[in-house]
């Protein structure tokens, strides 16, 4: 028994949580200008055909009287907490997909728990309570995609079972875009067997897929028969930490992109110590108004979760690239070759020493100035040198945080 769990219009439901006088109101979350793009549309908005991923311009045209709120990554990331603190007391088996939703392994849980929809309720009701009104949407199956599917079924605030035994019956008069995969190409292509939706595709046996599309058509043709081996996998590695912004006015000389790159630096090590992870590989990506995107990256010689040491590398990074006369449009730094604080090795201590050792220091600096930000906002004790546009709570641009799996 596999439930996915997803986060109802997670940012926009915040900013309604925190702003009661929003509730009823179409909201948009993310940047503004033209290169903004939306991060979370309330589902008001979304009757007017806004979506997550659209250009803000876009999604303003088409609902003029939308409410258009900056991103607050550290409150999402608190919210987040909460609910993952509650997946953790359903089941000890928990995927996270990204910081709104999530696969939890309930095999076994009946007798504690009750029946599937029962245990289901509970979780949603458990997650408005300790969230203060936040709700979530659960799909419910023995097979993993189909739980995902499902969970988007009686969006939002809703749940969605398909019983051991119905799968198939569930899924034939879906579009063939449900299936993980399928993309607007490969739409194209299955458009011109007939095949329209999930029914369609089971027409066809496995040599057929397989010789027409490759290992990807026996893929499809697996999903269709509800075949899904997949574990919901705990623990997961994270690859990297990054953060980047899409800048309203462009960027132009070395100075000013400095004080971009502290910013992020300083964004990326507040959520590595949160994580309790530390990164030996620093990224930095930059495109220019010709789109012209060049990344470089560099490892140190030892891991790190300090700003500090971020942004220098992310500064010794920018130096290779040739800036004359360029303007920037988007920067990002990143951290990659994740591992645990606890985990990270050693460093040999000096047994003469009469001092504190400096990075120990460092260490603890960061801690609290991460602690500090966490509580009181990001521009709580934000670097000088970053520049005052940083200082509200963003770049002065569209940003965007990742944690890649």
């Amino acid at each position: 028994m596999i439930f996915h769990v997803d986060m109802d219009a997670f940012y926009a439901s915040v900013e309604v949580r925190d702003d009661p006088s929003l509730r009823g109101k179409p909201v948009l979350v993310g940047g503004a200008g033209n290169r903004g793009v939306v991060c979370a549309a309330s589902y008001e908005a979304r009757k007017y055909g806004c979506h997550s991923a659209q250009p803000m311009a876009v999604a303003v045209r088409r609902c003029p009287q939308a409410v258009v709120l900056r991103p607050r990554f550290s409150v999402y990331e608190e919210a987040s907490a909460r609910v993952f603190e509650v997946f953790d007391r359903y089941s000890p088996i928990v995927e996270g997909l990204s910081i709104d939703e999530a696969f939890l392994d309930m095999t076994g849980s009946e007798r504690l728990l009750g029946a599937p929809t029962v245990a289901a309720e509970s979780l949603r009701r458990e997650v408005f309570e300790v969230t203060g009104g936040l709700t979530c949407s659960v799909g419910i199956s023995a097979v993993k995609f189909i739980s995902k599917i499902a969970s988007a079924f009686n969006k939002p605030d809703g749940m969605t079972e398909v019983p051991a035994g119905t799968e198939l019956e569930f899924l034939s008069p879906l579009p063939i875009a449900k299936l993980w995969g399928v993309g607007p190409k490969t739409q194209e292509r299955l458009a011109d067997l007939g095949v329209k939706v999930v029914g369609d595709l089971r027409r066809y046996s496995r040599e057929e897929f397989v010789r027409r599309f490759g290992e990807h058509g026996a893929h499809l043709h697996a999903l269709a028969h509800a075949r899904d081996p997949r574990r919901v996998e705990t623990g997961r590695a994270r690859k990297s930490i990054s953060h980047e912004d899409t800048y309203h006015q462009d960027v132009m000389g070395e100075d000013a992109l400095r004080a971009k790159l502290l910013s992020q630096a300083t964004r990326v090590a507040d959520r590595l110590v949160r994580k309790d992870l530390v990164g030996r590989k620093v990224q930095l990506k930059i495109r220019d108004t010709d789109f012209r995107t060049e990344t470089r990256q560099c490892t140190l010689s030892e891991p790190t979760d300090r700003a500090k040491v971020i942004y220098a590398s992310a500064c010794r990074l920018l130096a290779g690239i040739d800036l004359d006369r360029r303007r920037f449009r988007l920067t990002g730094v990143g951290v990659g070759q994740l591992e645990s604080s606890a985990a990270a090795a050693p460093k040999q201590l000096d047994l003469l020493a009469t001092a504190e050792p400096e990075d120990e220091k460092g260490a603890q600096l960061q801690a609290v100035l991460t602690a500090v930000r966490g509580r009181f906002g990001h521009e709580a004790l934000f670097p000088a040198a970053a520049g005052r546009d940083a200082r509200a709570g963003s770049t002065g641009a569209t940003s965007k945080t990742r944690d890649d799996d």
